[in-house]
């Protein structure tokens, strides 16, 4: 019965931990896409730095696009988070997004990290509870 219990309790926790390691892998890569959409930002206010009258494609829905001319290249509008928006010069807007980048960037490999000793854990425990149910089925290892 002391088997049967220990299997028990090596199950949920192993459960425990593969839900942890789940929920951090959704968490890693909502990050990767957010770290890739300040790349994609930073990329874009480097190519339009110094230049005047660029044309751009403006999405409007449906696979849409309006074709416009970029009338101000020296100032964007930066989101701040909770929907709020603040117009910033192009080298303040730069700094603030590649802080942001670099913030996002420290937090995903800290959940790495957190990913690896979860999954270490579950690594080392997994073959206790398979040798629990060996015995307990009488099957022996």
């Amino acid at each position: 019965m002391e088997d049967r219990q220990r299997l028990e309790e090596l199950i949920n926790e192993l459960n425990m931990y593969k839900g942890q390691a789940d929920l951090l892998n959704q968490q890693t890569e909502t990050l990767k896409v957010s770290i890739s959409e300040l790349a994609i930002a930073l990329e874009t206010l480097e190519e339009l730095k110094g230049k005047k009258g660029v044309e751009t494609f403006v999405p409007i829905g449906a696979g849409s696009f309006l074709i416009t001319e970029i009338k101000n290249t020296d100032e964007v509008i930066v989101g701040l988070g909770a929907g709020a928006a603040a117009k910033k010069k192009v080298t303040d807007a730069h700094e603030s997004i590649k802080n942001q980048k670099e913030e996002l960037e420290g937090l995903l490999n800290k959940m790495m990290g957190d990913l690896q000793k979860i999954t270490e854990i579950i690594v080392q425990k997994s073959p206790e509870a398979e040798e629990l149910i060996q015995q307990l089925e009488g099957n022996p290892g």
